[in-house]
């Protein structure tokens, strides 16, 4: 765990409110080389799931379950409240503790959706705390899923599908 994280849960131990007020988002957030990946859906929708399948490819948890959503000029930035810092619901598994990233650019909003269209709209958008943010929709039990965001935010950063992974 990070020094200033440690830190931060040091001194707002019971803090219930982010330290930087944004807008909290129900979903799980990873960072993968530093670009946010906000994940949202329904209760149960698989969440969490598509989460530890892109830790387990290298990504790292920001946020599971809430996340802060902060603008810092006309960027929204990732975070996550201190007293869940660090820690994800797996299911069957229970609450468990993960490397973690601080924050992150939110980059991509991934929706899960059960029978996601096949093709995706062109330059697709979502307004998240007032910032605008590519949305891609995503069938999240497709054992490709955790692929599939790691291609689309590479084709975001300008990477070939080649590169998505690293």
């Amino acid at each position: 765990m990070a020094l200033a994280a440690l830190a931060l849960k040091l001194l707002f131990p019971v803090r219930s409110r982010p330290l930087v007020e944004g807008k909290l988002v129900h979903g799980t957030a990873v960072a993968i080389d530093g670009y946010g990946v906000l994940i949202t859906g329904k209760a149960g929708s698989g969440k969490s799931d598509l989460a530890l399948r892109l830790i387990d490819r290298g990504a790292l948890l920001i946020a599971d379950d809430s996340v802060n959503v902060m603008l810092n000029g006309d960027e929204a930035v990732l975070s996550c409240m201190p007293n869940i810092e660090g820690r994800m619901e797996v299911r069957n598994l229970g609450i468990l503790d993960f490397d973690t990233a601080t924050s992150a650019p939110l980059t991509l909003c991934v929706v899960l959706e059960s029978g996601a269209k096949r093709y995706p709209d062109e330059n697709s958008t979502i307004e998240i705390a007032g910032a605008r943010v590519h949305k891609i929709l995503l069938d999240p039990f497709e054992a490709s899923a955790a692929i599939k965001v790691e291609l689309a935010l590479g084709g975001l950063k300008g990477h070939s599908a080649a590169n998505a992974h690293v």
